[in-house]
């Protein structure tokens, strides 16, 4: 006898029951398990014969795929509430030049006498390198550019100067040298034709270094453009084709004034409160 296989959905079951023509049920598989139960046993054999052929049909149930559960990101850390001595906005440019005071008088006359090269020559190029860079750099604050000098960083170095504003955040290297010619290559870099100099290289090294920091606070990614910027040579001369570090003259950083797209005025600002606080340099 021939018969008929209707599926039933009602309640959270899932069946097929083979019915007589009379519409009358004589068994029923359940689709999930397989099992099959004959309610008539005269059409024992029949029943279990054409639910098994109908059981094969059926595809197998796929089993709900779960949401791959995505861990929520990590809140930055808290940086504590910024107090004077930690504000690092307070900081003149050439700030860790000055704390130094530089060598004393009796060795800088000794070195006059003997017209040699002192160390009082190097931290006076350098503080009034730093000093006429700041100057340029604190002119960008009417264009939404904020300024930090000499950022103290944990193992008795600092970073010259950094420029936060909506053109992103550059990490700036001051390098004076007076009425002297220097030559950038693609990692090195020479004065007046002498031995190549890391500025370069340090200089990327001091950018990643400001990333991170700055990221660690902020929660974003923070870009940080490493730059190198001479103060007082008679010839600048840039003949790398893969250089990664901006070199300027310091009276071109104005040109940096117009660049935009990197940070929001929000990010600015946010990025500014991060590096302005001593607590995150001396942590990191």
């Amino acid at each position: 006898m021939e018969l008929k296989v209707t599926r039933w959905k009602r309640y959270g079951h899932d069946r097929l029951y083979a019915n007589l023509p009379d519409g009358t049920a004589v068994g029923w598989a359940d689709v999930k398990t397989g099992d099959i139960t004959v309610l008539v046993i005269a059409y024992r054999d029949d029943v279990i014969a054409v639910l098994i052929d109908h059981l094969r049909t059926i595809p197998e149930p796929v089993p709900p795929q779960k949401t791959p559960r995505t861990p929520e990101a990590e809140a930055p850390p808290l940086l504590p509430p910024l107090l004077a001595a930690d504000d690092l906005s307070a900081n003149r440019p050439g700030e860790s030049l000055l704390d130094k005071s530089g060598p004393c008088l009796i060795k800088r006359v000794v070195s006059q006498l003997l017209r040699r090269p002192a160390e009082w020559d190097s931290w006076r190029k350098g503080l009034e390198g730093e000093q006429r860079v700041g100057a340029e750099l604190n002119r960008l604050a009417r264009h939404g550019w904020r300024v930090l000098h000499s950022i103290p960083l944990a193992d008795e170095v600092d970073v010259d100067h950094l420029l936060i504003g909506p053109g992103g955040v550059f990490s700036i290297n001051t390098k004076h040298h007076y009425k002297r010619a220097v030559w950038v290559g693609d990692d090195s870099v020479k004065v007046d034709h002498g031995k190549p100099a890391p500025y370069a290289r340090k200089s990327r090294v001091e950018a990643e270094r400001v990333a991170r920091v700055l990221e660690r606070y902020c929660g974003f990614a923070v870009p940080v453009e490493p730059m190198l910027v001479f103060v007082g040579v008679t010839d600048l001369k840039v003949v790398a084709t893969q250089l990664s570090v901006r070199v300027y003259r310091e009276r071109e950083v104005a040109s940096l004034a117009p660049l935009s797209g990197v940070l929001t005025v929000e990010q600015v600002e946010q990025v500014y409160g991060v590096a302005r606080h001593r607590q995150a340099w001396i942590r990191s």
